[in-house]
């Protein structure tokens, strides 16, 4: 029986692929390892998004060649978005390497994987990035089994100027509302407790099947879901944030209050060069209306620094507007000049050294921002999802509703009579200090 190691790089929607991948292999008769010194089979999922991403890409896929000269093993696989944008210079640069396969490609890793053994060929299967995929496919979580990425769609209709995802991953490709709450139920069966809604755009789910945007029935089908608490909404453009989804996040009892809208400026003229269909007024005025609407919602941005054409003036506008709108997460990128995007040719571009130090200074406002906006929960009694246990101690880590795994803060929370707590319960704490990014409190022996 051949052994299957995945090693998963870049965004939560290339886990999902992975899991995919992974469920199928185990239906098929595959067996599954955590460490890749036992992998028969070894595939390397990779992201190909910006220059780091695929630095680190290759990096993997070095190690893993590794591995097959010097360990057990035989097959090895990459697949994902560096290989649907750079499978025909890999394939000469790395001859180890078994197979190739696209961003759509994954879902037939069975055959392409048993064509492998039985023919000992070598198999590239790329192309096609609009394929509609299968549905009902088996997944073996790589996260946590208290929570679960779900996908609501693939591709991206967004023509945003420095992004290679659309050539990369096709057109936007909502999925059937019955066949999301399908895999919601599943998964919470199984025992996760909170679903995380991803998408290039979350916010323009349904348009192009039903032919309006329907996040918001799709949150009211989800919270129907008996035995699912949190449902957390990742990757919401600003532009079409509408009424109707406001007022469903401000309702749905399950919907966390909490929302991923990635900005990526406040200036109107780099708004405009990255072609991201809004403005600075249209950002504050949603803004403004979240605040209003939905009881002390956490805003989690991301940012650009260093587009081309960036200036003092324009980075002096953008840590105003930051420090006016006191964003609760906040994340910055340095621009990455990418091949095949449109802003790969634009003039007055920035150098690393200062995007770099553009990035320093954004970061530490935003330290100063996050600092002051946690003292809110000082003495409130909070929900914590737990996720570990600091070795001989009493003390716990986990996340509030507020809080998206691996990417923001954290609470630490003290059981001072020695409780024992389960990870993936999610339990009462009272905030009884706050660090720059993270919360202290106590637990109070009340679950949810």
């Amino acid at each position: 029986m051949y052994k299957v190691y995945i090693e998963t790089l870049g965004c939560p929607k290339n886990q999902v692929d992975s899991e995919t991948m992974l469920g199928l292999y185990s239906e098929n008769d595959y067996e599954i390892t955590k460490d890749p010194f036992y992998g028969d089979i070894i595939i390397v999922n990779t992201c190909g998004f910006i220059e780091s991403a695929k630095k680190e890409s290759l990096d993997t896929i070095m190690e893993m060649i590794d591995y097959k000269e010097n360990g057990n093993c035989k097959i090895l696989i990459v697949s994902g978005c560096l290989i649907e944008r750079y499978a025909d210079e890999l394939k000469e640069e790395l001859p180890e390497v078994d197979a190739f396969v696209g961003t759509t490609s994954f879902e037939n890793i069975i055959e392409i994987t048993d064509k492998i053994i039985s023919e000992k060929k070598f198999v590239v299967s790329t192309g096609n990035i609009d394929k509609i995929l299968k549905e009902n496919a088996p997944r073996i979580l790589q996260s946590p089994d208290y929570y679960a990425f779900l996908k609501i769609s693939e591709g991206c209709d967004n023509l945003c100027t420095y992004c290679i995802i659309p050539k990369l991953r096709g057109k936007y490709r909502s999925r059937q509302i019955e066949d999301i709450i399908s895999e919601a139920k599943k998964l919470v069966d199984s025992g996760v407790k909170e679903l995380i809604l991803i998408a290039q755009d979350t916010t323009r789910y349904g348009i192009d099947i039903y032919g309006e945007y329907r996040l918001y029935k799709l949150l009211q089908e989800l919270e129907k879901i008996e035995g699912l608490h949190w449902i957390r909404i990742q990757y919401c453009y600003p532009d079409i944030v509408d009424d109707r989804l406001i007022d469903e996040i401000a309702r749905n009892t399950k919907v966390v209050k909490y929302l991923d809208i990635p900005i990526q400026h406040s200036s109107d003229k780099i708004l405009k060069l990255m072609k991201r269909n809004t403005s600075r007024a249209q950002i504050s005025s949603l803004i403004e209306k979240l605040r209003a609407k939905v009881d002390k919602i956490a805003i989690r941005t991301t940012l650009i620094t260093g587009f081309p054409g960036e200036t003092e003036e324009d980075v002096e506008d953008l840590i105003k507007f930051i420090e006016e709108y006191k964003f609760d997460k906040l994340g910055v990128f340095t621009y990455s000049n990418e091949e095949g995007t449109a802003a790969y040719n634009l003039p007055n571009h920035v150098d690393e050294e200062t995007m770099e130090e553009r990035k320093v200074r954004i970061l530490q406002v935003q330290q100063d921002i996050s600092t002051k906006n946690l003292e809110y929960f000082m003495k409130k009694t909070i929900d914590v999802l737990i996720e570990e246990k600091v070795p001989e101690e009493d003390i716990y880590i986990g996340r509030s509703q507020y809080d998206a795994p691996e990417i923001d803060g954290v609470v630490y929370v003290h059981c001072e009579n020695g409780e024992e707590l389960a990870i993936g319960d999610i339990v009462k704490c009272k905030v009884n200090d706050t660090m720059e990014y993270d919360l202290i409190g106590v637990y109070e022996d009340e679950s949810c």
